[in-house]
């Protein structure tokens, strides 16, 4: 499989998408730059966590208008899968790629901790390798990972199954203890309607080896591997 990671002014990520896609996977990678402004032929794009631009105005926002990004929504139109990992995932919703907003934690600080969360959808690209309702342990790392929607458009995803993923406690249970930034309804991760672009804020990559303490992150980038390797045997 070939994967490509667009790196912005400020993303640090990427080396570590990087070396799970090359190392742990064992996948081709080829990696972008914000100038670029055409994407080669690629199997999937991974848009890293980071610092876009220094987090200046709000978080991705300033890396939507990059050139890069008319490509990448050239490539979400055409059905490429994109997972967007928190800085990626508010790059792809000020690129309105992904419906809602990513604002400052509730507690005003930089959260970075294991947390657990929820699966609450199975047949995703990103996440048919789980069972329903399966409790996972991934890092988080963000100031600006509070998850934000108006409640009209939070009855539409949960309507179109877009939620993917959610905070709970070791037992599964959704609840505010449970919620490290504040976000909206425990929501970590959204899927937009088509399936095939996905924003979170845990980062899998930090989680793809056992040396790290857990590799329920691996079984996200796994789970497109194995959803596209099926496809193309059809």
């Amino acid at each position: 499989m070939n994967w490509a990671i667009v790196e912005f002014p400020g993303s640090n990520c990427g080396p570590d998408c990087l070396y799970v896609v090359e190392k742990v996977l064992k996948h081709k990678a080829t990696l972008l730059w914000h100038t670029d402004k055409r994407i080669p032929p690629v199997d999937a794009l991974i848009l890293p966590g980071g610092f876009s631009y220094g987090d200046y105005l709000r978080s991705g926002a300033i890396a939507s208008l990059s050139p890069i990004m008319e490509a990448v929504k050239e490539a979400a139109q055409a059905g490429v899968p994109i997972l967007g990992i928190c800085n990626g995932f508010q790059i792809l919703c000020e690129s309105r790629l992904l419906p809602g907003a990513l604002i400052t934690n509730r507690s005003l600080r930089f959260v970075c901790k294991r947390v657990y969360l929820r699966v609450e959808r199975t047949d995703s690209l990103f996440s048919h390798l789980f069972y329903p309702g399966e409790v996972i342990r991934i890092p988080i790392a963000h100031g600006q990972g509070c998850f934000y929607a108006d409640p009209q458009t939070l009855e539409q995803m949960e309507a179109q199954g877009m939620i993917l993923l959610r905070y709970c406690d070791r037992q599964g249970q959704v609840s505010p203890q449970s919620n490290p930034n504040g976000s909206v309804g425990n929501i970590a991760a959204v899927q937009n309607k088509r399936g095939n672009v996905l924003g979170l804020m845990p980062h899998p990559e930090r989680a793809s080896e056992t040396e790290m303490g857990s590799v329920d992150g691996k079984k996200i980038f796994e789970s497109l591997f194995r959803a596209l390797e099926a496809y193309k045997g059809k």
